[in-house]
């Protein structure tokens, strides 16, 4: 099955379908990891604060896929934001490889303006092939493009069937940064997603389940998507999803959905700040 990518501002190929691995660890990680490998995924998203970079890399090397046909993405987390080159050098160390295809910065906290400078430095050096952020508004977003030399690649922020985030991708739009989608299929508002009438009957209507046309409908908005799952038939359940294309009018009926809400990823709330502090 041939996997869609799409270009970067720096004419990088990325795919439009990745696996999160955030909340996994150890054995657990390294099983699901090698699930999504042998099903075909070749983007694979960690962080520093998930702590499983190791167990991330373990596989990669174990999996006897060549270095050049993955895409491995970390994160930079805010507390290392004094630290940057240190943080991304020892993530190299974890995941077994000379070189990254993204890092991103994953708050608009601390001193992100220093961190950002040091991975474009990193990225010169040819250390990390595209930088980018993780949870930026689009205020901040065009702020540190406006003040550095080096645009982001990549905002990757929550983004589903009830959170569509459209303005944010108009603006991401205007300024070349692609929309990747964490929590894609909604985390704690799965159920609520799920059983929207809507989207049960476009789903039979294709022969597939509500969580692969909630991803097939992200893809086909421009979105590049990362579902997380440590069941091996969700994993290879939310790969299948280029074996169909949803109508207009279905596009349409689902952005309906949208309460453009985010539940977990929102930088302005203080409560999700307050959460986000103690990572």
């Amino acid at each position: 099955m041939m996997m869609n990518t799409m270009p970067l501002n720096n004419d990088i190929q990325m795919p439009m379908l990745g696996f999160g691995t955030f909340l996994m660890g150890g054995a657990e990680c390294e099983e699901s990891v090698l699930t999504a490998l042998r099903s075909g995924y070749r983007m694979i998203d960690t962080a520093e604060a998930y702590g499983n970079e190791e167990a991330v890399g373990n596989t990669t090397q174990k999996s006897g896929i060549p270095r050049g046909e993955l895409f491995l993405v970390t994160k930079v987390n805010f507390r290392s934001y004094e630290n940057t080159r240190a943080t991304v050098e020892a993530s190299l160390e974890k995941l077994k490889t000379s070189y990254l295809d993204l890092v991103l910065l994953h708050w608009p906290f601390g001193n992100y303006y220093a961190a950002w400078r040091e991975l474009e430095k990193l990225h010169q050096e040819g250390k990390i092939r595209a930088i980018g952020v993780s949870n930026f508004d689009p205020d901040r977003l065009i702020d540190l493009i406006e003040f550095n030399q080096v645009a982001p690649a990549v905002n990757q922020i929550e983004t589903h069937l009830l959170c569509q985030r459209r303005t944010e991708h108009e603006w991401m739009e205007k300024y070349h940064v692609r929309h990747m989608a964490y929590a894609p299929l909604g985390q704690g508002r799965k159920n609520e997603m799920f059983e929207n009438p809507a989207l049960v009957e476009i789903a039979r209507a294709h022969g597939k389940t509500s969580a692969q046309v909630a991803l097939r409908f992200l893809m086909q908005s421009g979105v590049v998507v990362i579902p997380k799952s440590v069941h091996k038939g969700h994993i290879k359940e939310n790969f299948d999803i280029f074996d169909f294309e949803l109508t207009a009018d279905e596009m349409a009926q689902l952005v309906k959905m949208d309460t453009a809400v985010p539940m977990i990823g929102n930088p302005e709330n203080p409560a999700v700040v307050e959460v986000a502090m103690k990572w």
